[in-house]
């Protein structure tokens, strides 16, 4: 698989693109004034203890406080659950990583189990292992790998676990030796800013966009990384030879009049990827639905036709469908519980199939995704990592109009409620002045029109004269009722 990473940089954010032949598997975007926490090391302060939910909201110096559950702490995992008053108390100073960007009214999610990434290994400074990514298959390399950590973490005295990252496979001693190094000096800095600084206040933040993304996706599959951006370009290359010598010649500073993201369509991904309906080269369509819950995937047959037979033709739709979902939720970067509904399957030889196929399509997944079970009802249910926002809360908010339900009342529904506001004003107000309503053009065209008769029913019946009056900002929902 060629993979190709493209990055745009503007003044207001920088955005990434990965495009694994030919076609873009996954965007990341960073904001300039609103850049991702996942990763940032704080001191911080318990604010509240929660016992009955085993947790704590923490102080880190953000608009809304962080929270801290106990399965995120650091505690003897070989003794039962302590209650969380044991660990914390009001008051209380803590070193804290962000786990989990703020989501919606959610604040961030913490862990005091320090993670520190660089290229090929993972430093935990409070674990006790040595860990090797389960995505490198070969025994021999695993074994390779493990053997040579432990005499090179001895040597820096760098304390804790070392979990050896896939990006590792195939790398000389000495490369991992210069990561090592390092760690080491990066942990050194943490600890000496850790006893220096006030609470609440940053540690360590992690690296920005273009960095995290060479040091975590750039591999021998990575056929170019074009920037268009020369001074990022200077900084990435500092930062390549420094930490990933071997992409030194695949970074290109891309000089084209041309916007490096019309190379591959990729605006107009983005634009698909914040719609609905997904449509599949057979004819047949997914419906991608996501709540604050979970995000609901449909899928359907549509115009295709082209199997042999029904169960034939149901089967090549969900075949195709099991590589368009992975795409998308890679694309759209959606977490969480998914709810995807195959269409229905006779034949158990095809729903493994379909199964099967789908698990592959996952593998290549860098968030850990996991299928949990297939329901009664045919229903497959899937988490996957939710670690940042989604693509579509990034990058969008709630309609003003519908309030985030996707649907507004009828024009028809409006003008029923407008007759009952009426009558009670009518009942609440003893003076003969008549009425003014004031609303969306819509509805004021249908109460002058299909509702007419009613309109005059309504006058004779409360002996008062109704008057209309159209305002072109409200919305279809929103109406006035004055007296005359």
């Amino acid at each position: 698989m060629s993979d190709e990473l493209l990055i745009n940089v503007t003044p207001m954010e920088c955005r990434v693109a990965l495009i694994q032949n030919g076609t873009v598997n996954e965007l990341f975007v960073e904001r300039t004034v609103k850049r991702g926490l996942v990763g940032n090391i704080y001191k911080g302060k318990v604010v509240r203890v929660l016992p009955g939910m085993q947790a704590a909201f923490v102080d880190i110096g953000l608009s809304r406080t962080a929270f801290l559950h106990i399965n995120d702490m650091i505690w003897p995992r070989n003794q039962p659950t302590p209650n969380v008053f044991e660990l914390l108390q009001p008051g209380q100073v803590l070193t804290v990583q962000v786990m989990k960007d703020m989501l919606g009214t959610k604040g961030a999610r913490l862990s005091t189990d320090l993670s520190i990434p660089s290229r090929y290994l993972v430093l935990m400074p409070y674990g006790h292992h040595i860990g090797v990514s389960q995505r490198i298959e070969s025994e021999e390399e695993r074994n390779r790998l493990r053997s040579m950590i432990e005499p090179i973490q001895s040597t820096h005295q760098l304390p804790g676990s070392v979990i050896v990252r896939t990006a590792a496979e195939g790398i000389p001693e000495s490369e991992i030796a210069q990561d090592m190094a390092y760690l080491a000096k990066l942990w050194e800095f943490i600890q000496r800013k850790q006893k220096s600084i006030v609470v609440p206040s940053l540690i360590f933040e992690e690296l920005p966009l273009p960095q995290r993304v060479i040091r975590d996706l750039a591999n021998e599959a990575t056929s170019k990384i074009s920037v268009d951006s020369r001074e990022i370009h200077a900084k990435l290359q500092e930062f390549v030879a420094e930490f990933v010598p071997s992409m030194q010649t695949r970074l290109i500073h891309y000089p084209g009049e041309r916007p490096i993201f019309d190379l591959y369509n990729v605006e107009e991904d983005i634009q698909k990827a914040l719609q609905t309906r997904v449509a599949l080269k057979s004819g047949g369509y997914l419906m991608i639905d996501q709540t604050e819950a979970m995000t609901t995937i449909d899928v359907n047959t549509g115009s295709y036709v082209g199997g042999r037979t029904l169960e034939d033709t149901v089967f090549k739709t969900n075949m195709e469908a099991t590589q368009v979902i992975a795409r998308q939720l890679r694309l759209r970067n959606l977490g969480g519980i998914i709810i995807i509904d195959f269409i229905d399957m006779q034949e158990a030889q095809h729903r493994e199939e379909v199964m099967s196929q789908f698990e592959r399509m996952l593998e290549r997944d860098h968030a850990k995704t996991k299928i949990t079970q297939v329901s009664e009802l045919g229903l497959v249910e899937m988490t996957r990592k939710r670690t940042r926002e989604s693509l579509e809360h990034l990058l969008c908010e709630s309609c003003p109009t519908c309030q985030g339900r996707g649907y507004v009342k009828t024009a028809e529904t409006v003008c029923y409620e407008i007759f009952r506001e009426i009558l009670r004003y009518a009942r609440a107000f003893e003076s003969k002045s008549g009425f003014t309503v004031i609303a969306h053009p819509l509805v004021i065209d249908r109460l002058l029109t299909a509702e007419a008769p009613a309109v005059a029913d309504l006058e004779h019946f409360i002996g008062r004269v109704i008057k209309f009056q159209v305002e072109n900002l409200y919305t279809q929902e929103q109406y006035d009722i004055i007296l005359s």
